[in-house]
């Protein structure tokens, strides 16, 4: 148990009328918070690689689509299709690094923390709604994704699949090889070039949608868990007490303290 003094009554001047000085601040074990390794570097790594591949991809492909500012003659066409396929290269290489730590990384990286398969996610997917919808007053403790942020991370993830195998189709269509040949099949299952270029274009949108709504909700989260959401995917660390991680469906013992 940790006691913060405070200076006992008499031992300096104060003013006519101030309140007696309170009672010793006790900070009990339970309340006590702690630094805990959330997020990985894989992790960290492969969010911001897919965060300013995603931004390059917009504006290259905005602009293969519609070619805006400036004139698109042959040599300014080149290089934004070849900036917009290496941003495509690195953010399927970051797709795939993420893809293998679903199965090698911590409790809180791993596929399970993103699919319910235990009951308590389950229970937790539904405790969590409700405290969106203002019906439960307190959110379900969790340490890493809460049930309802993985399921809807895991929606993503099949957009983000669907927007790379959109995009190396259509850069197919220009008979650019291997991907005409491996993705030649993909606009016969969605009406065609026509139908595929506008899936890939409302794909976009809605990505881009999730990344503003995910910016707001992690500093809203961070201002009222007051836990070190938005420094932890810089570092890695949250700062929970103790109680927190007892509580958390995903708790656990691997602790390291704050050094005094």
């Amino acid at each position: 148990m940790t006691t913060l003094q405070t200076p006992a009554e008499g031992s300096g001047p104060r003013m006519v009328g101030a309140p007696p000085f309170p009672h010793p601040l006790v900070i009990r074990p339970h309340d006590e918070r702690v630094r805990i390794y959330v997020w990985q570097v894989p992790v960290r790594v492969t969010h911001w690689v897919t965060f300013f591949s995603i931004l390059l991809l917009v504006v290259t492909g905005a602009y293969i689509g519609d070619p805006y500012l400036l004139p698109p003659d042959g040599s300014i066409m080149r290089a934004i299709r070849f900036i917009h396929m290496v941003s495509a290269f690195t953010f399927l290489a970051s797709g795939l690094l993420r893809l293998y730590w679903l199965f090698v990384g911590n409790r809180f990286s791993r596929w399970t923390a993103f699919v319910p398969v235990t009951a308590s996610q389950r229970r937790e997917l539904i405790k969590q709604i409700g405290w969106y919808l203002f019906v439960r007053k307190e959110a379900p403790r969790v340490l890493g994704h809460n049930a309802l942020a993985a399921g809807t991370y895991t929606a993503i993830f099949v957009l983000f699949l669907v927007q790379t195998v959109t995009g190396f189709a259509l850069a197919g269509m220009h008979g650019t090889e291997p991907w005409a040949t491996l993705f030649g099949w993909v606009p016969s299952l969605m009406g065609g070039v026509s139908g595929m270029r506008l899936i890939h274009h409302l794909v976009m949108w809605v990505i881009l949608a999730f990344m503003i709504h995910h910016v707001y909700s992690a500093l809203l989260v961070d201002h009222w868990e007051r836990n070190g959401l938005m420094s932890s995917i810089f570092s890695g660390y949250k700062f929970v007490t103790r109680g927190e991680i007892e509580e958390a469906r995903d708790g656990g013992m691997e602790i390291e303290e704050l050094a005094e």
